[in-house]
């Protein structure tokens, strides 16, 4: 079976951030790196070469196909920032009505985009994270 193309690296999240050229857009990475170290209690990993992920899922789906994910993690892109594993699973529901709440953001099948911190109710992403990562 093939591996996930995204893996867990070595390389370190802090140059990840450093290296994010657009000022507002890295310190929201910064914050967004010690909230969800806080609410997690987990270290960060650099997940190929943008996306800082914490804490580790194994998945298998019913068509046999496995693998490990992060729990929860994000990556700054240039159109948002990315938030995985915050709405991808079923056991997450009440993370679908939080984000009702959250403020301006969109979303896909598995990854909830927002284009500032500012714009958004850090408490309710608290929320939404915490329950992210204890139900998976």
């Amino acid at each position: 079976m093939k591996a996930n193309k995204t893996q867990p690296t070595t390389a370190s999240v802090d140059s990840y951030i450093s290296s994010i050229e657009n000022q507002s857009r890295r310190s929201d990475a910064q914050k967004l790196l010690q909230l969800i170290q806080v609410v997690t209690g987990e270290k960060p990993v650099l997940w190929g070469t943008s996306i800082v992920g914490f804490g580790n899922r194994h998945y298998k789906y019913a068509s046999g196909r496995e693998g490990d994910i992060m729990k929860v993690g994000f990556a700054v892109r240039k159109q948002a920032i990315t938030l995985y594993g915050l709405l991808m699973f079923e056991e997450n529901n009440d993370n679908i009505a939080l984000a009702k709440q959250l403020g301006p953001h969109s979303h896909g099948k598995g990854c909830l985009y927002i284009k500032s911190l500012k714009d958004i109710d850090l408490t309710i992403l608290k929320k939404m994270i915490d329950n992210s990562y204890n139900k998976t």
